[in-house]
């Protein structure tokens, strides 16, 4: 099936515009004409640029189940509740993609194979969790869980993007101040200095010959860093043992480590709890679940997981084997393994992480700011001392 930018005219008049999948353009009008459009002009487009054009947010994904969720409730059917939901929608890329979903279900296709077609949107939990719901008869019921889970998601996100906000803010004016005072402020004051005192301290002039080296080399200061930031990105994209030793070393930072470790867990445990939940095996939550960890590291852990289990070995032993998890995770597999319970011991894994996290972000938060206020205010004091100091001696000595 290709895909194709349109502009169309719809009942009043208006000229829209969007992308659609379409098998050839006769298809693609017939498509619109079912949109209540008339197709004016088509042109054909990559799939990596319809990737990008259709870029879905989570908020908009919260709003797409929680809706499903209430019409489905109410007794609307699933064709009725999408094509509600395509005509309320604003995000163009996102009302294409739920068109076509609203389509391939039209022509047979199960709504969780339908979204199946769009990864960009519909993450490989998601399509699994709607393709259990459809097999129990529960469907609203995993869109409710979803709905919830998704909010859980866009809140931690939101309190991970608060954390490291102001840090790299402050970080980055830290770096412009000391820059500044090195390459335009400390070369003057070394020149007047060295008119006042023949024979100045070795620290002072050390300072005026990394002043003098930033001020000649200053895009080395400045795209050195941006070069290394980009060259581990790359590097990371595009060799596996590179993405693994950098998320391995991620996990063992001070301070920042344990707290990435703890959101991973609480985000394996509430999504393998949700799809257990939903009826899923074990094997098969352990194997979706490695997708989503974001760390390698805890992703090649549950795979060790996996196999041990698939080989006989009982739930709790295989993750302690794997040597990454921590024993409150461990004590809880354990009660839910021996009670039946696994997703509920799970759910309080997560309630107990997700807790901790915000605790210790809000503590985080509360220590960042006067930190660096301190590192900002030594720096800038070890600056002019070291350079002040010496001229101060010589003007103490003049006598008037």
């Amino acid at each position: 099936m290709a895909s194709y930018s349109y502009r169309a005219i719809d009942e009043s008049g208006s000229i829209l515009s969007g992308n659609a999948d379409a098998i050839n353009p006769v298809d693609l009008e017939m498509r619109l004409k079912r949109l209540g459009l008339d197709l004016v002009t088509f042109q054909s487009i990559k799939k990596s640029t319809l990737m990008r054009t259709r870029r879905v947010t989570r908020k908009e994904l919260i709003t797409f189940c929680f809706h499903m969720d209430q019409l489905m409730r109410a007794g609307v059917p699933i064709i009725d509740a999408l094509t509600d939901l395509r005509d309320t929608i604003e995000n163009d890329g996102f009302k294409a993609i739920v068109a076509s979903v609203l389509e391939d279900v039209e022509g047979g296709k199960k709504l969780s194979d339908a979204m199946a077609e769009h990864p960009q949107a519909f993450d490989q939990v998601f399509v699994a969790l709607i393709r259990t719901g459809e097999q129990s008869g529960q469907l609203p019921e995993v869109l409710s869980k979803l709905t919830e889970n998704l909010k859980w998601q866009d809140e931690l996100a939101a309190q991970v993007k608060k954390a490291m906000m102001y840090p790299i803010f402050a970080g980055t004016v830290i770096f412009a101040v000391v820059f500044c005072l090195m390459v335009f402020l400390v070369p003057q004051l070394g020149a007047t200095m060295k008119a006042l005192t023949p024979n100045p301290p070795a620290s002072t002039m050390a300072l005026i010959a990394v002043s003098l080296v930033m001020k000649k080399y200053w895009f080395l200061f400045v795209g050195v860093p941006i070069a290394v930031v980009i060259a581990l990105i790359v590097v990371a994209k595009t060799s596996d043992d590179a993405k693994y030793r950098i998320d391995g070393l991620m996990l063992k930072l001070p301070i920042m480590g344990p707290l990435m470790t703890k959101i991973i867990l609480a985000r394996f445990s509430t999504y393998f709890a949700l799809m257990y939940q939903s009826g899923l095996g074990v094997l098969d939550c352990i194997q979706i679940s490695e997708k989503i960890v974001g760390n390698r590291v805890i992703e090649e852990g549950l795979q060790r997981v996996g196999r041990e289990i698939n080989d006989g070995t009982g739930i709790t032993q295989a993750f302690q084997n794997a040597r990454l998890f921590p024993p409150l995770v461990l004590r809880m597999l354990k009660v839910g393994e021996s009670t039946g319970a696994l997703d509920t011991s799970l759910l309080n894994v997560s309630y107990f992480y997700n807790r901790d996290v915000k605790e210790q972000m809000s503590k985080i938060q509360e220590m960042i700011q006067p930190i660096l206020t301190v590192v900002l205010g030594g720096v800038l004091i070890g600056i002019l001392v070291t350079v002040f100091n010496p001229m101060y001696d010589v003007i103490s000595k003049i006598k008037f």
